[in-house]
């Protein structure tokens, strides 16, 4: 189950796979302690093929949410790219009068951010870690999507004064 990345993407069926496989060898220190003709590792046997049944489980929601994170963070990266895209634009239109002039350079700094940004995301998905991925790409696009609404605000504003 941890070859399968099960840890990350499906914790809590990790974790139980852990606390049964810690429980049966509890279990086995409990017979191991007892006089030779006592003990009795059946429980301890019984305990370890729960946790044998419940890694395939594990490994097998692994697998399933990992291609989900995967088709997560590709949509989310493609998003990302249209939204810059879509934010450049309306830096071209964006009001630049003195007092905008400060705000447009801060937010084209974010824009820039958010560019590089493209980048890790590239990087962590090609290499496998799509919930890093998916994570950092889910950043970048609420980031992204607020710098739109400001940038249609401030456009909007100036158009109804004209």
């Amino acid at each position: 189950a941890k070859a399968a990345e099960a840890d990350r993407y499906a914790a809590d069926l990790f974790k139980a796979v852990q606390d049964s496989v810690d429980a049966a060898m509890a279990e086995v220190q409990q017979q191991d302690s007892k006089f030779a003709l006592m003990r009795n590792y059946d429980r301890a046997k019984a305990m370890l093929q729960a946790a044998v049944t419940a890694a395939g489980t594990a490994q097998q929601a692994a697998a399933t949410n990992k291609e989900a994170a995967k088709a997560e963070a590709d949509t989310l990266s493609k998003q990302l790219v249209a939204s810059i895209a879509s934010a450049k634009e309306l830096m071209k239109k964006a009001p630049k009068g003195k007092e905008g002039r400060a705000a447009l350079e801060m937010i084209q700094n974010d824009i820039n951010t958010l560019e590089a940004s493209v980048a890790e995301i590239t990087n962590a998905f090609n290499g496998g870690d799509f919930l890093t991925a998916k994570d950092k790409a889910q950043a970048a696009v609420t980031k992204i999507n607020s710098i739109i609404e400001e940038l249609n605000t401030a456009i909007s504003k100036v158009g109804g004064r004209r």
